[in-house]
């Protein structure tokens, strides 16, 4: 990457401009969740000021704006499932045709709609990973009922699987459960809340052992030669099977037996939207959940992208731009 000048989206009056102060990384995402403070606040925006620390995730617009009616997604909160206009925060198209170009930068422009502030008690530097990481598993927990009474599992000890087991335990589960290839995280998975941990490669007799144990898994890994079929026989009947993470070339083949014989559900879920994001800044406020992050300064931002390919960040890298000072990649 080389620093640049960009334009940003045609100005409206449902627009803030934000000064950024930090931004994560993500593996799918290389581009979007930032925090910093609003330096420009358009005439129809009403629950921001100037001045306000604020965060956006990984979308900044959607079909709710300017397209006639909402779609039903959007009209009920939900405008990462909006079927008719999902912008990226990064790499994506407006309504009003400008361009998103993402965190990576000084400055940006978003729809306010999509802005959410940022309490007082959570760092700029954790809230920035919490936009989409933290938001993408948070979602599906709090949407499948994690919490008392309920044994969860987390499949995958990274950026999204840590969040997974912080919030899992934040919510109230009975148990949580990581489930990874091997012991090397697990010291890290206990000190985060974690009550069990299953290493796959090193414990042949796993699947057997923990069978019918577990009501919901968040699986937050993108192989496509996992074990799926071992993770669904650790489920309860009507258990849930939640897949965060995106394969490259596809989900893995199973049998259907767990289905019909266990009615056990398998679905996915996309990033959060911002009412998620409050919510999930809430809980966070509330039980004290912090990220494990790194911080990164923004000039650095190419060997951070190489280290994190490289599976080093424990567990998450957040860049930051020094104060009055522009960053030189």
């Amino acid at each position: 990457m080389q620093w640049g000048e960009f334009e940003p989206k045609p100005w409206e009056e449902t627009d803030i401009d934000i000064k950024i102060s930090h931004c994560g990384i993500c593996g799918s995402d290389l581009h979007t969740l930032r925090s910093g403070w609003v330096v420009r606040v358009g005439s129809q925006v009403k629950h921001l000021a100037l001045g306000d620390r604020v965060g956006v995730g990984a979308q900044s617009d959607s079909c709710c704006s300017r397209m006639g009616k909402p779609c039903e997604a959007c009209e009920s909160g939900q405008e990462n499932y909006c079927p008719n206009k999902h912008v990226g925060t990064y790499n994506g198209v407006y309504l009003n045709g400008g361009k998103s170009y993402g965190g990576y930068a000084t400055y940006n422009r978003v729809p306010a709609r999509f802005a959410v502030k940022i309490p007082e008690g959570i760092s700029s530097a954790e809230a920035a990973p919490m936009l989409c990481g933290g938001v993408t598993t948070y979602a599906p927990l709090k949407h499948h009922g994690a919490g008392p009474g309920k044994t969860v599992g987390i499949v995958g000890l990274g950026g999204l699987g840590h969040f997974g087991v912080m919030w899992a335990k934040a919510l109230g589960a009975d148990k949580v459960v990581v489930i990874s290839r091997t012991n090397a995280k697990k010291e890290d998975a206990l000190k985060m809340g974690a009550d069990e941990f299953i290493a796959t490669a090193e414990d042949p007799k796993w699947g057997k052992t923990h069978a019918n144990t577990i009501d919901l898994i968040v699986c937050t890994v993108s192989q496509t030669d996992m074990p799926v079929q071992d993770y669904f026989n650790l489920l309860k009947f009507d258990g849930v099977f939640v897949q965060v993470g995106l394969p490259d070339d596809g989900f893995p083949t199973f049998q259907q037996k767990p289905l019909i014989f266990k009615r056990i559900k398998i679905t996915g879920s996309l990033i959060g939207s911002p009412d998620d994001i409050r919510e999930m800044f809430d809980l966070a406020l509330a039980k004290g959940v912090k990220p494990w992050i790194s911080t990164i300064p923004m000039k650095d931002a190419n060997q951070a992208i190489v280290d994190f390919e490289k599976g080093a960040p424990r567990y998450r890298f957040v860049l930051e731009n020094e104060p009055e000072a522009k960053a030189s990649l």
